[in-house]
């Protein structure tokens, strides 16, 4: 029972050094301080908690929770969505330090990561603000972004234009992106493979950026994100947790110029998400 409880007093001490007094430390029979002739902390003047030093400044040491298991960064709610974010990416990936977006284009630009970046014309990596607290996402460009490298420029785009236009954006004030970085053949579905390669990149696209919140742009973008396999009628019309940001689903603007009926809900949410964006912008 005392190594037990030794165990339990070591773990703590480790939260404390990190997240300050949380929860009283236990007592073992070794343990000095469980007397009650000791004196308290408040009768010598000496702190009830002290971090070593080493705990306190290195950035880089793991967190433990309370039973001594190693917190993914990625999942823990007490660090900011970027370093969250920063967390999926992997250590060996090159743009990981990268402290800017044209770092990571470049790097893009001149590495084949799957067999889609051979055969592209121009790869499309994102356009617009790089500090914008409004990133959209869709799934993959299509003949006109391979064209021009630039994200949603055909008819799609130019809805896409309208559509924030009536919620009082500009392109320019949003950052526009998609999942895949170049296009697959005859705008075939991305393969897991293909997503698997680039997603890291759009992982680190978002990092750098910190936005507010992320708005999704059809059922692959949403699913992929959200890491789900739901009907875009069940993603759309609430919003969900992306590592602490705000992200919501849409219709893809494609889809809209197809299928007339979904513009009426398109155009609900895109009101859902401008009264987000002003409340989440209006607290800073």
């Amino acid at each position: 029972m005392n190594e037990l409880l030794r165990d339990l007093r070591a773990i703590v001490e480790h939260e404390r050094a990190l997240h300050g007094d949380l929860l009283p430390l236990p007592a073992t029979k070794e343990d000095p301080s469980s007397s009650s002739a000791d004196p308290s902390p408040a009768d010598t003047g000496t702190p009830s908690h002290t971090a070593p030093d080493d705990a306190a400044s290195d950035p880089d040491m793991p967190n433990y929770d309370l039973f001594g298991n190693q917190v993914d960064p990625a999942e823990d709610p007490s660090l900011p969505p970027s370093e969250r974010i920063e967390a999926l990416i992997p250590d060996d990936a090159p743009y990981k330090d990268a402290d800017t977006l044209d770092e990571v284009e470049q790097y893009l630009a001149n590495t084949v990561l799957v067999p889609i970046d051979e055969d592209r014309e121009n790869p499309v990596f994102g356009v617009g603000d790089p500090a914008a607290d409004l990133v959209i996402i869709g799934e993959a460009p299509g003949r006109n972004e391979d064209e021009e490298g630039e994200p949603f420029v055909g008819r799609a785009g130019q809805l896409l234009d309208k559509i924030l236009d009536a919620i009082n954006f500009k392109r320019e004030d949003v950052y526009i992106t998609n999942i895949l970085k170049s296009r697959p053949p005859r705008n075939r579905d991305p393969k897991s493979e293909e997503v698997d390669a680039h997603l890291p990149v759009l992982y680190k696209q978002i990092a750098l950026i910190r936005p507010k919140i992320i708005l999704t742009v059809g059922k692959v973008a949403g699913n992929t994100l959200l890491d789900r396999s739901s009907s875009l009628s069940n993603l759309r019309d609430q919003e969900h947790d992306f590592y602490g940001i705000p992200l919501m689903a849409t219709y893809h603007p494609a889809a809209l110029l197809r299928n007339s009926q979904w513009k009426r809900p398109t155009w609900e949410d895109m009101k859902l998400l401008r009264t987000r964006y002003d409340q989440l912008t209006d607290e800073t």
